[in-house]
């Protein structure tokens, strides 16, 4: 009886210990942040976008994150916003594939390179969208906008995270408790 509880506790507790996350949470900028100066192409240039991961913009006040359509992205037209935030912190989960526009709205902040656009891959473990028709525009004229959350500002030395949902481990806690009784 003791090896079987035993051998119950090691299996949850291998299996609830952290696991990396497919999805990988973008510092935009780095250390630099959302800011005017940093040369967005090159920062997105080593790195792979997919359904899932997150661009988190840390800023400081007078700048704002806004999702555009590519035609506002390219001419630097603000007031035709998917989506705005100013708080500083903003986190956009990227939820479909696509190429998505970034740009900060305060006057001469996008012409001087404050704007960023990401192509974002299917991700391997979700279901593969439904193809668009061409000669459409952009992926960004054809979605809705993309969540906005904020955040607390955090500072990160990587450009990713790992984490285990809290779903997960509550579930696998209480199956062990449940198991632990039933088998004592």
């Amino acid at each position: 009886m003791a090896f079987s509880n035993a051998l119950v506790l090691c299996f949850f507790l291998a299996i609830t210990m952290p696991l990396p996350t497919l999805a990988t949470n973008h510092i935009v900028g780095d250390g630099l942040g959302w800011t005017v100066g940093p040369d967005y192409n090159t920062w997105t240039s080593d790195k792979t976008f997919a359904v899932g991961d997150s661009l988190v913009f840390n800023y400081v006040a007078g700048h704002t994150v806004d999702e555009v359509k590519e035609s506002d992205y390219k001419s630097c037209t603000t007031g035709n916003s998917i989506s705005t935030d100013s708080s500083g912190a903003t986190t956009i989960p990227l939820k479909e594939a696509g190429t998505h526009y970034f740009i900060c709205a305060i006057p001469g902040h996008c012409t001087f390179g404050m704007k960023l656009f990401v192509k974002v891959k299917p991700s391997s473990a979700a279901p593969s969208a439904t193809p668009l028709p061409s000669g459409k525009g952009s992926p960004s004229d054809r979605t809705p906008a993309a969540t906005t959350t904020t955040t607390t500002p955090t500072i990160q030395s990587a450009s990713s995270a790992t984490t285990i949902s809290p779903t997960v481990a509550f579930f696998f806690t209480v199956s062990w408790i449940l198991i632990h009784h039933i088998l004592v």
